[in-house]
């Protein structure tokens, strides 16, 4: 059912009408902390822009991914469906295929590239703004189906795609090529493979030892600039928008003028010499807050394009992160506090259902119709994009999506339908399962070796999550165990099957 009419009544000139609908804008970063910009208290990487944004929009205090790695957390984001419904689980590399891994193998047979991707029949935000008469492309990084599947952009609702539809491909942030739809884009860089290391001999302090790590196309640059160009392209016709930046997932690799900025900022550091996987990198904090200072310069790029082309008015952006800060490759996210207030380290950040690594930022701007200077406490989640999107574009909701629209505090009508609980589950780091329910956060950790123990952590007093308190209320935890069990559907693919959840082939 699309409606002929939807009012917002946001003041004048606020009203949308089916034939002048908005345009929507939402970027995702990867692996960008709670902590990590100016607005939500990071004191060392500046990010000017993302803050004007906040500023001039609304910030979400109490929003959480999907997932707390890449690929899980995307197919919550697209699909409206949480970990305990969505199709991917988890990072899915569909091994069986091959050297998925080899990238020499990767680049002569593309059929070695990407993951498992999501079937035809998941319903997709992209297509669901398809019918309400959206142009819509992706730009940045896939990750939810292998060249040639059905998991593609292109037959996911996407009318343009440019980026990586692999995230291994994405551990270099110079590739051999990208994607234009589906063909491949050939760059002018060599191949060097990910955990390529310094060559044997070479002095870690000085800078012609990483030349390897610097070539030519810079991926974020390219992929900038297919977002802008897409925007100039479409923007007399209502167009939706996914920018899923690479930045800052490692390796690290940022734009020489970036580093040098940080390099005086924050003084001489130690070289990482890639012994966890990832490029070696001469200036380890330097690089990565310039990862992140990039990131900002491009979301003022894109903002500054929205105004010259006189759409800025009407064009709704969101700027969000997939999961929680990174452990690994050199980023020392401890030292920029990442997560802050919560834990960084391992174990607490991505890859975990606490708070650091499924609380992310996000800011919403559209002039007009959502207060400048705002805060939301609202208890949201990356299941609710897809409802919010279909009621800014007056398309009609699928039934079978976990998500809630957020519009109505978007535009402070004050008729918010909020969450009872939001559910998370996740069967890789040993398998967890999450649930936020009110000022409580209950966790389930090793369910892999078969532990089915709850952890509950009052977060109004404890945003740390240090003190369990579940013996002390054996009652909600007896309902939380009933809820736990009833949001987990067996998954289709098993590689995220938790047996001790009752998950069997037979």
């Amino acid at each position: 059912m699309i409606f002929a009419v939807f009012s917002l009544s946001c003041g004048p000139g606020s009203e949308i009408t089916a034939d002048h609908k908005p345009n929507i804008i939402y970027i995702l970063a990867d692996d960008l902390g709670y902590g990590e910009l100016g607005c939500y208290g990071q004191g060392i990487i500046e990010t000017p822009n993302l803050d004007q944004l906040a500023a001039t929009g609304m910030q979400f205090m109490q929003h959480y991914t999907g997932a707390p790695v890449c690929a899980p957390a995307r197919c919550t984001l697209l699909t409206g469906k949480h970990s305990g419904h969505a199709f991917v689980r988890g990072n899915d590399e569909w091994r069986e295929r091959g050297e998925v891994w080899d990238f020499a193998a990767m680049f002569n047979d593309p059929k070695l590239e990407g993951q498992r991707p999501i079937p035809d029949e998941e319903i997709t935000v992209a297509e669901l703004l398809k019918k309400a008469g959206y142009i819509n492309g992706c730009v940045g990084k896939w990750g939810l189906g292998a060249p040639e599947t059905e998991g593609v952009p292109n037959r996911q609702g996407f009318d343009f795609f440019y980026g990586y539809n692999c995230q291994r491909q994405a551990h270099t942030l110079y590739p051999m090529h990208l994607w234009k739809n589906e063909e491949r884009d050939l760059l002018n860089n060599k191949m060097v493979a990910p955990k390529t290391k310094l060559a044997e001999g070479a002095d870690p302090n000085d800078s012609a030892s990483y030349t390897n790590y610097r070539l030519d196309d810079y991926a974020p640059t390219l992929m900038h600039d297919e977002a802008l160009n897409f925007i100039k392209s479409n923007h007399e016709s209502p167009f939706f928008l996914y920018y899923a930046s690479p930045l800052p997932h490692v390796p690290l690799q940022a734009p020489r003028r970036w580093v040098d900025y940080y390099r005086n900022k924050i003084g001489p550091e130690e070289p990482y010499i890639g012994d966890q996987g990832y490029f070696p990198c001469q200036y380890p904090r330097a690089t990565y807050a310039a990862m992140i200072s990039y990131l900002d310069e491009q979301v003022g790029d894109l903002m500054s394009i929205l105004k010259s082309l006189e759409i800025h008015d009407h064009t709704l952006v969101i700027f969000s992160s997939d999961n929680g800060p990174t452990y690994t490759g050199g980023a020392d996210t401890r030292f920029f506090d990442s997560a802050r207030p919560f834990k960084t380290e391992y174990g607490w950040g991505k890859g975990f259902v606490h708070e650091g690594g499924i609380r992310v930022p996000m800011i919403a701007t559209w002039p007009g119709h959502i207060e400048a200077g705002s805060k939301s406490d609202l208890v949201s989640c990356f299941i609710d994009v897809l409802p919010t999107f279909c009621d800014v574009a007056q398309v009609e909701k699928p039934q079978n999506i976990d998500g809630i629209s957020f519009l109505p505090t978007l535009l402070n009508e004050g008729n918010q339908d909020l969450h009872e609980y939001l559910y998370w589950e996740f069967p890789e780091y040993k398998g967890q399962q999450a649930l936020r329910m009110g000022n409580y956060k209950a966790i389930r950790k090793n369910i892999q070796e078969g532990n089915l123990e709850i952890e509950l952590y009052d977060l109004s007093l404890d945003i740390q999550e240090t003190n369990n308190v579940a013996h002390e209320n054996p009652e909600l935890i007896e309902k939380i165990r009933s809820i736990l069990d009833q949001e987990h559907i067996q998954a289709t693919t098993q590689r995220f099957w938790m047996k001790a959840l009752g998950d069997t082939s037979g």
